[in-house]
């Protein structure tokens, strides 16, 4: 059982993938934030890893209320549930908060010495590991 963590965006999505064990998730991916490519790539991580289940970060307010951003993600969502049962593809979709995943991979970023232009490259695929690490930490408790 694999997990992959999606930070959604409106121009990318930064995709990252669980180890095997669930001890972490590492940046995996950056795409263009369309559908059919995201279902590609899923597709392709399934017959891969075998089971998987998709993680899909949800911006709440700092006080956990529903903001627009919140509803984007909560649209994207049933659009993909429904592209997946298409598919015939037995995939589970969660959500997870992710209010602070951006931030602390830009704050971790810096702190390697990576430069503007290197962390604009991985951000995305970075943001969704963090997001993707805190949701594994709380289905392990």
């Amino acid at each position: 059982m694999r997990y992959i963590g999606i930070d959604f965006g409106t121009k990318r999505f930064g995709i990252s993938i669980s180890d095997p064990l669930l001890l972490s998730a590492q940046g995996y991916a950056v795409i263009n934030a369309k559908l059919k490519d995201l279902l590609a790539l899923l597709k392709e991580l399934s017959e891969k890893h075998g089971e998987i289940t998709v993680v899909v970060g949800l911006p709440t307010t700092l006080r956990g209320k529903v903001s627009e951003s919140t509803q984007k993600v909560l649209n994207f969502v049933d659009k993909l549930r429904q592209a997946l049962k298409r598919m015939d593809k037995k995939i589970e979709v969660d959500t997870y908060d992710e209010r602070f995943s951006t931030v602390a991979a830009e704050r971790t970023l810096i702190e390697a010495g990576l430069s503007r232009q290197k962390r604009k490259k991985v951000i995305d695929s970075q943001a969704a590991a963090f997001m993707l690490q805190g949701y594994i930490e709380r289905i392990k408790k």
